[in-house]
């Protein structure tokens, strides 16, 4: 169902302007939360992966072009439209490829369901650039990677632009908040490597950490790195090897080593 909208306060498209991130998660009433998907392809990952769309924003061009597809799929929903520089208004940037849609937030999965038959997965915690989380989700879902775990205070993985950056690999590698650090992954029979330089840190292809049968790679954030309480309750400390006297590499980086190093055999 294609709308003409001429102006900034048009009935139902405060979803792609007004709302902010934390609105549109909507804490209080998750059942109605909701999040922004920007670009065709990343779109189409997410209905390939099941979620239920609600609206559409596109530029009226894109409407037989780029966006075609994706409004062939998704049904009777509204599909909003309007001059380039009005949408561009509307939203406050330059739409990727013409078009946006709001999608409905599912419930986040349990821990023990997330974590249910796998060998190998990716904790975050305390990580807040969005572009680092959507790196690391991607890099996540091409390394073989079977979940990934967040502390309440990371980014969110459903936001626009972590879910831009991860090319959509948010929808394609299972996700939830982690509560309850990291007791509860060994409760689940996983040993956890706290990537940290420490001491008594061991080296990325230490034989004891490719012999775990289930392991979480657990990532800090982009300054400080992990909680020193974190540290102390993991199995291992993990260090990436350096030259050239760098110290560190990138959390994003990071992680895609040590995914790599890790991954299963």
């Amino acid at each position: 169902m294609i709308v003409e909208i001429a102006t900034l306060d048009h009935p139902g498209v405060e979803v792609f302007a007004t709302l902010t991130e934390a609105q549109l998660r909507n804490r209080l009433e998750p059942e109605k939360g909701l999040f922004i998907v920007e670009s065709p392809k990343v779109i189409m990952v997410a209905l390939d992966a099941g979620y239920e769309p609600l609206a559409l924003l596109c530029e009226r061009r894109h409407i037989t072009g780029d966006a075609a597809p994706v409004i062939a799929r998704c049904g009777d929903i509204p599909v909003y439209t309007g001059e380039r520089e009005l949408l561009a208004q509307l939203t406050g940037y330059t739409l990727t490829r013409g078009v946006l849609c709001a999608m409905r937030r599912p419930l986040p999965p349990t821990v023990e369901q997330v974590c249910r038959g796998a060998s190998r997965v990716v904790v975050i915690d305390g990580v807040v650039d969005t572009t680092n989380v959507g790196a690391i989700f991607r890099s996540a879902a091409a390394l073989g990677i079977d979940a990934v775990l967040l502390t309440p205070t990371s980014c969110d993985p459903l936001n626009r632009r972590a879910v831009r950056v991860s090319m959509g690999s948010v929808f394609l590698v299972p996700w939830t908040w982690l509560t309850g650090g990291l007791d509860t992954l060994h409760e689940q029979g996983f040993a956890t490597a706290a990537m940290a330089l420490t001491h008594n840190s061991i080296a990325l292809d230490d034989p004891r950490l490719m012999a775990e049968p289930r392991l979480a790679i657990v990532m800090g954030t982009e300054g400080d790195g992990l909680p020193q309480e974190t540290i102390a309750a993991a199995t291992h400390v993990v260090r990436i090897p350096m030259s050239h006297q760098v110290d560190s590499l990138n959390v994003a980086a990071a992680t895609a080593v040590a995914c790599w190093q890790l991954r299963k055999r």
